[in-house]
C-alpha cells in the first residue's frame, strides 16, 4: 500500500519562492477552499508532476513554472510503500529528477523516460491514467473511466488488478518471437547456403574424378609415345655407333696417312722444282760461259758440252720425277677426296649419335615431368578425400542445423501457444471475468447508496450496460451530468475498493476536486458524505471546494488558500467534526 506522507512545492505555478507543504497523512479528511485562481488545485498539479512529469491538468510543462520568478520550480512527495520510505524530487529550471529510497538515491538511467519506467512499473506500479482513477475525481481535465476508451479502460482495469505483467510477458514473447523469427530466416539461408555448396562439391567431386582418370590415360599414352620414340632413336644411334665404331678408326688412319703422303709428295716437288732451277742455272752458266769468273780460267768447250749434257739429263731425270709426284699427288688428292667423304659420313654419324642423345634426354625429362604429372593427378585422389570429408562435414552441419530449426519452430511454436493464453483474450480475460462481478457489485453498492437505484454492469469488453427498475437499458451518455457523476463516484469508490483488496496499488489518499460543486444536489452531497465516512481509517481524504459554508463542520482539517501579492500561500486550521 502506498501511504503518502507530505508533498510541497515552490515557484509551481503561483506559487512564490517559499514552501507550501501539505501533510498528507495527518488528518482523515481535509477540506480545501479558496477564491477561483488562489491554487486550490495546485496540489493536485503538484502531485501529479512530482509522480509522473506532468500537471494534472492540461498545462504544458514550461507553464508550470511561475511567471513572475521563471525558474528554481521545484516539488517534492514523499511516501511509504510497506517499511521502505521513498522521496521524489522533481523540478523545471533547472530539471531536476531524483527518486531517494530509505535516503539513498536510486542510480538515476541515462534517460528520464527509462528513469520514469522504474518509478511507475517498479515503485508505485501505477501509471498517470490509472492513479487519477484511483486518487483523484475531478472537474478539471480529469476524463472519468466511463469516458475513456475501451483500450484506455483495459489499462486501468489491468494496473488495478497488478496484471499488466501479462502484457508485458506478452510484449517479451513477441520480442522473443521476433528474434526467433531472425533466427529461422538465418537457419533457412544457412541450410540454402549449404544445400548449394553439397551440390557443388558433389559436382566437384564427379568432375575430379573424370578429370583424373581422363588426364591420367593421356599422361600414360604421352609416356608410350616418348619411349616408342626413345626406341627408334637408340636403334638408330646403335646402328650408327656401330658404323663408326668399324669405319672411323681405318677412316682417320687412311686420311692421316693421305695427308701425310700428300705432304710428303709436295715436299718432293717442292725439292725436284728447286733442283731443276739449280741444273738450269748450271745449264745457262755453261752456255753463257767459256770463262771461269771464280778462277779465271777458260773451260773448255768439251767440258761444257758434258756439263750441258749433265744438266740436261739432270734436268730431264728430275721432269720425269716431279711428273711422277704429280702423278701420285693426284692419285693421293682423289683418294683424299673418297676418304674425306667417309670421314663426312662418320662424322654425320656421330652427329646424329649426339642429336639422338639430346633427344632422348629431352624425351627422358618429359617424362619425368609427365610423371610428376600423374604423380599430381594422384595426389588429387588426397584431394578427392578431402572433398569428401568436407562434404560429410557440410551434411553433418545441415544436421545440426535442421535441428537447430526444428528447436527453434518449437520454441516459436511454444511461445505463440504462450502469446495466446497471454493476449487480452486470454489469462488477463479470465482473471477480469473473476473480478467483474465483483466489481460490478460494489459499483452497485455505491450507486444505491448514492440513491441512484439502476444496475450497472460492465462486461469483458468493459462496455456498460445500465438498466432501470423496469429493466430499460441505457448507456452512460444517457444520463444527466448529475447522474454521470454518480456512476464516476460509485465506479472511484469500487476501484479504490478493489486496489485494497489487491494492496498492490492501495492508497491511502483521496482527492476530490470539485466534485461537490457540480451537479450533485442536496441528497447526492449527503449520500456522497456517507460513503467519505465509511472509508477506513487509513484514507485520507481531500476534498476541493468552492461551497466551503455548506460543508463546514463536516472535516478534521481545513486548507484555506489565498493570493495575496500575486503568490499563492495556504493556511491550515484543524476543525471539529460536527
Amino acid at each position: 500500500m502506498i501511504v503518502f506522507k507530505t508533498l510541497r512545492w515552490k515557484n509551481f505555478l503561483s506559487t512564490g519562492n517559499n514552501w507550501t507543504t501539505v501533510d498528507l497523512q495527518k488528518y482523515r479528511s481535509t477540506l480545501v477552499v479558496g477564491h477561483n485562481g488562489s491554487g486550490k488545485s495546485t496540489m493536485l498539479d503538484a502531485l501529479s508532476f512530482a509522480l509522473f512529469g506532468k500537471g494534472h491538468r492540461n498545462i504544458s510543462k514550461t507553464q508550470l513554472v511561475n511567471s513572475i520568478n521563471g525558474k528554481n520550480s521545484l516539488v517534492e512527495v514523499e511516501f511509504n510503500i510497506g517499511r521502505t520510505a521513498f522521496k521524489i524530487i522533481r523540478g523545471i529550471k533547472p530539471n531536476v529528477f531524483e527518486i531517494w529510497q530509505d535516503g539513498t538515491m536510486i542510480n538515476q538511467s541515462s534517460h528520464a523516460k527509462e528513469y520514469q519506467k522504474i518509478l511507475e512499473q517498479n515503485i508505485i506500479k501505477l501509471n498517470h491514467k490509472s492513479f487519477h482513477q484511483i486518487v483523484v475525481l475531478g472537474s478539471s481535465s480529469f476524463i472519468p473511466f466511463m469516458q475513456l476508451q475501451a483500450s484506455h479502460r483495459r489499462d486501468v482495469i489491468e494496473d488495478l488488478l497488478d496484471i499488466n505483467i501479462f502484457s508485458k510477458m506478452n510484449g517479451i514473447i513477441k520480442e522473443k518471437n521476433s528474434g526467433l523469427k531472425e533466427r529461422l530466416k538465418d537457419t533457412e539461408y544457412s541450410l540454402d547456403l549449404l544445400k548449394n555448396k553439397i551440390e557443388s562439391q558433389k559436382k566437384y567431386i564427379r568432375d575430379i574424378t573424370q578429370i583424373n582418370d581422363d588426364e591420367v590415360k593421356v599422361k600414360r599414352d604421352q609416356i608410350d609415345e616418348c619411349n616408342t620414340e626413345i626406341s627408334e632413336l637408340t636403334f638408330k644411334t646403335e646402328k650408327a655407333t656401330t658404323h663408326i665404331t668399324e669405319h672411323k678408326h681405318n677412316v682417320e688412319k687412311l686420311y692421316g696417312e693421305l695427308h701425310n703422303t700428300r705432304d710428303k709428295l709436295g715436299q718432293y716437288k717442292h725439292e725436284f722444282g728447286t733442283q731443276i732451277k739449280r741444273v738450269v742455272k748450271d745449264a745457262k752458266f755453261y752456255e753463257d760461259n767459256t770463262h771461269c769468273p771464280t778462277c779465271d780460267q777458260d773451260i773448255l768447250e768439251e767440258t761444257r758440252t758434258i756439263k750441258l749434257k749433265e744438266s740436261t739429263d739432270k734436268a730431264k731425270e728430275l721432269q720425269a720425277a716431279i711428273s711422277k709426284v704429280e702423278e701420285e699427288a693426284t692419285a693421293n688428292t682423289e683418294q683424299l677426296h673418297t676418304i674425306q667423304k667417309d670421314l663426312e659420313e662418320v662424322r654425320a654419324y656421330e652427329t646424329c649419335v649426339v642429336s639422338h642423345a639430346n633427344t632422348i634426354k629431352r624425351l627422358h625429362k618429359q617424362i619425368d615431368g609427365i610423371n610428376k604429372d600423374i604423380e599430381r593427378l594422384s595426389a588429387r585422389e588426397g584431394d578427392l578425400g578431402q572433398a569428401n570429408t568436407d562434404l560429410n562435414d557440410m551434411r553433418d552441419q545441415t544436421e545440426i542445423i535442421v535441428d537447430e530449426r526444428t528447436v527453434i519452430n518449437e520454441e516459436y511454436a511454444y511461445n505463440n501457444v504462450m502469446g495466446e493464453m497471454l493476449k487480452d483474450t486470454g489469462i488477463k480475460t479470465k482473471v477480469i471475468k473473476q473480478y467483474l462481478p465483483v466489481i460490478n457489485k460494489l459499483v452497485n453498492q455505491y450507486l444505491q447508496t448514492l440513491d441512484f437505484f439502476v444496475h450497472f454492469n460492465l462486461d469483458e469488453n468493459f462496455a456498460e450496460t445500465i438498466r432501470s427498475r423496469h429493466r430499460d437499458a441505457f448507456s452512460y451518455d444517457s444520463f444527466s451530468e448529475g447522474e454521470k457523476q454518480r456512476i464516476d463516484l460509485a465506479l472511484l469508490f469500487a476501484w479504490r475498493m478493489i486496489a485494497k483488496m489487491k494492496n498492490s496499488v492501495a492508497t491511502n489518499l483521496l482527492v476530490l476536486d470539485e466534485t461537490f460543486d457540480s451537479s450533485l444536489d442536496h441528497d447526492g452531497v449527503e449520500n456522497l458524505m456517507k460513503i467519505l465516512n465509511t472509508l477506513s481509517e487509513d484514507t485520507n481524504v481531500f476534498v476541493i471546494s468552492h461551497k466551503g459554508e455548506i460543508l463546514e463542520g463536516r472535516f478534521e482539517n481545513r486548507l484555506e488558500f489565498r493570493k495575496p501579492k500575486n503568490f499563492s500561500e495556504v493556511s491550515e486550521m484543524g476543525l471539529q467534526v460536527a
